[in-house]
């Protein structure tokens, strides 16, 4: 048996979509099992979930009063049936091959971790979302994560979005670490490899992440994001929790302030923030004037798109390493 299983918090605008995608699999439904995990969700999520749950007895709903991803997961797979655990993102569609492409490589490949390219979309199209999209897909803006630039070969990978794995993978390597707020798919998939375990995309198939359309959700996600790449080296003391791409930037806001800092002592280090800048800025201005051109995009709305993504990441980051002795031992 597949057991599917979906974190929830306030998706009343994205979870219908989810569970239709769900119910377009070509996986037989009497071999599936499907568990909303929900953080006790103030919004409409859970009455229209009650209403798929009443017509297809294969989904159920339980509850996370801890709110979080980590504890609603290890709850999802202990309250699960299946030999293959699937996770789910409400804020996601998948392709109606989805499910059976995954648990089938699971077992070709000899995997212990399988999943597939992430594209990114927005529900309503506008100037600004169709940027942001955009911003979300470019190396520019997200780095060299295969999940998210697309693959054409199957590949052994550091991490996938989301993921599907053998039940045993849970009792060799453990369950999500229920300390992290963010990056705990990343952390769980370093767990693996480093216990020599093998993580596998293949392009099959994929899913489409469903992305925040206002800069301040785009910010707002991914100071989160920024902040917690720290805090999950603080908690499980693994540097290589995460990835070198992770931590870039950080790096670029410490080269415009660091600088600026210590220019009191030499102050011709301040040139350094400026030069980084200007690096930046050119770069920045480069990049998005090609892809303005190239797929008619508006040229303001990639500037403003990818400053938000890189600026809110690496403040996070830096939030996060300032805030480092204020936290609390877990």
């Amino acid at each position: 048996m597949l057991s599917v299983i979906c974190p929830i918090y306030n998706e009343e605008k994205y979870i219908a979509k989810c569970i239709d995608s769900i119910l377009a699999q070509d996986y037989p439904k009497d071999d599936l099992e499907v568990i909303f995990v929900d953080g006790m969700s103030t919004d409409r999520t859970r009455d229209i979930v009650a209403e798929y749950t009443a017509k297809y007895p294969f989904i159920r709903l339980i509850d996370n009063p801890d709110r979080i991803v980590p504890p609603a997961m290890n709850k999802g797979i202990l309250a699960s049936k299946g030999d293959v655990i699937m996770r789910l993102d409400a804020h996601s569609t998948y392709a109606s091959n989805y499910f059976s492409v995954l648990v089938k490589a699971l077992y070709d490949l000899g995997a212990d971790n399988v999943g597939a390219v992430c594209k990114t979309d927005v529900l309503n199209k506008t100037p600004k979302t169709l940027a942001i999209k955009e911003v979300l897909s470019n190396k520019f803006g997200v780095g060299n994560s295969t999940f998210r630039t697309g693959i054409d070969r199957v590949m052994e990978v550091d991490t996938v979005p989301f993921g599907c794995w053998r039940r045993d993978v849970f009792d060799k390597y453990g369950l999500y670490d229920v300390r992290l707020v963010r990056n705990q798919d990343i952390e769980l998939n370093k767990r693996i490899l480093r216990g020599g375990g093998k993580i596998c995309i293949v392009p099959d198939t994929y899913c489409t992440y469903l992305a925040r359309e206002t800069f301040s959700a785009l910010a707002k996600n991914n100071y989160g994001n920024g902040k917690w790449n720290i805090l999950t080296v603080f908690y499980t003391k693994q540097f290589d929790s995460l990835s070198i791409r992770h931590f870039v930037p950080l790096a670029f806001v410490l080269s415009l302030i660091l600088p600026m800092l210590f220019s009191f002592l030499f102050w011709p280090l301040s040139l350094l923030s400026v030069l980084s800048l200007i690096a930046y800025t050119l770069l920045l201005g480069t990049i998005s004037a090609k892809l303005s051109i190239s797929k008619k995009l508006h040229f303001g709305y990639l500037l403003a798109s990818f400053v938000v993504l890189h600026v809110s990441y690496g403040w996070g980051s830096l939030v996060g390493l300032l805030s480092l002795p204020f936290q609390p031992k877990k």
